[in-house]
């Protein structure tokens, strides 16, 4: 793999990966609603579900979803329910006259959340399938292509993590003047319930 193919697949990463996705959403909505420290954890865990990709493309699993379109669709259509699920719990969760910050989630819930949003991301799984593949040296024998699966996946792991922790910190700082205004928990929940259901009904659209 040559240096100008490298740098191809760095930059090409950097677009698809910043671009604003499920991932992003939720790192952003988490330290938006509960500070720095969530969205860092958030991205963490995001970038958990990422390693989970990479070994599966490597072990060459993922060619059987990218034969199977039915199971890219069951997918998408789980990840696009299970950001129905997270819009539906705040629209159900106990709201108060103050301003107090939108479901304070313990951070082990705010881990295995992000964890599972990547994991059901069709934007995750198109990247792993279609996009980083391509990069792979045409022809070259198991070992050598599994390697370099392994290698690109971790650099996108990495750049990933970078972008993510720029999502996280940006937010919270747009959050903390969001988490000081005098809105009720109510009104924030519900804005904030309303992007995770649009981006539920995007998905689904997409997908069927």
């Amino acid at each position: 793999m040559g240096i100008g193919q490298l740098a191809g697949f760095a930059g090409a990463t950097v677009v698809l990966v910043g671009m604003p996705g499920p991932n992003n959403l939720y790192i952003s909505l988490r330290s938006l609603t509960q500070g720095r420290r969530a969205g860092v954890v958030s991205a963490l865990a995001i970038e958990t579900g990422t390693l989970v990709y990479i070994v599966v493309t490597a072990l060459g699993l993922a060619t059987l979803v990218q034969a199977s379109p039915t199971l890219y669709t069951a997918i998408t259509v789980a990840g696009a329910l299970y950001l129905a699920y997270l819009g539906l719990k705040l629209l159900k969760a106990p709201a108060n006259d103050h301003s107090a910050d939108i479901q304070a989630a313990p951070l082990g819930r705010v881990f295995r959340d992000g964890v599972v949003v990547n994991l059901l991301n069709p934007k995750a799984a198109l990247f792993f399938l279609a996009f980083l593949p391509q990069f792979a040296t045409r022809g070259a024998d198991p070992g050598q292509l599994r390697t370099e699966l392994l290698l690109l996946g971790v650099g996108a792991l990495l750049i990933g993590l970078a972008l993510d922790l720029c999502y996280a910190v940006g937010a919270d700082a747009v959050g903390r003047r969001f988490r000081g205004a005098r809105t009720t928990s109510r009104r924030r929940n519900l804005i904030v319930a309303a992007i995770y259901l649009g981006l539920s009904a995007f998905a689904l659209i997409t997908a069927l």
